[in-house]
């Protein structure tokens, strides 16, 4: 098993409800189901009730214990720095423009052929 899985899972262990383990772990609620269904087809059990208000089904505590103690074991995760922020790069438009000078004409375009 994946030890992301199982953060994961542990995460919504102690939540106990999906939209707020999915912010608390900074990913979106879409991963976290993902993610729950990946552990359930490892396991070939159902881990959470989702109907109603989220709990784990047996098997899902048994698997908690295995889980918190191999989180606790393994390394922290490197976390790499943000990206900076900024706007998308522009394009480059082929062949560059000539920057228009003072006092010069400006560069002749041709016309497209029919």
């Amino acid at each position: 098993m994946k030890i992301s899985l199982l953060r994961r899972f542990v995460v919504l262990a102690d939540e106990l409800h999906f939209p707020r383990a999915a912010d608390k772990l900074g990913i979106p609620l879409a991963s976290l189901y993902t993610s729950i269904d990946k552990l359930e087809a490892e396991v070939g059990h159902p881990i959470v009730h989702r109907e109603g208000p989220t709990r784990l089904t047996s098997v899902g505590e048994l698997l908690l214990v295995e889980a918190r103690a191999e989180v606790a074991a393994a390394p922290e995760p490197v976390r790499s720095a943000p990206a900076p922020a900024g706007g998308k790069a522009k394009a480059s438009k082929g062949k560059g423009r000539a920057p228009a000078v003072k006092g010069q004409p400006k560069p002749y375009k041709k016309r497209q052929g029919r």
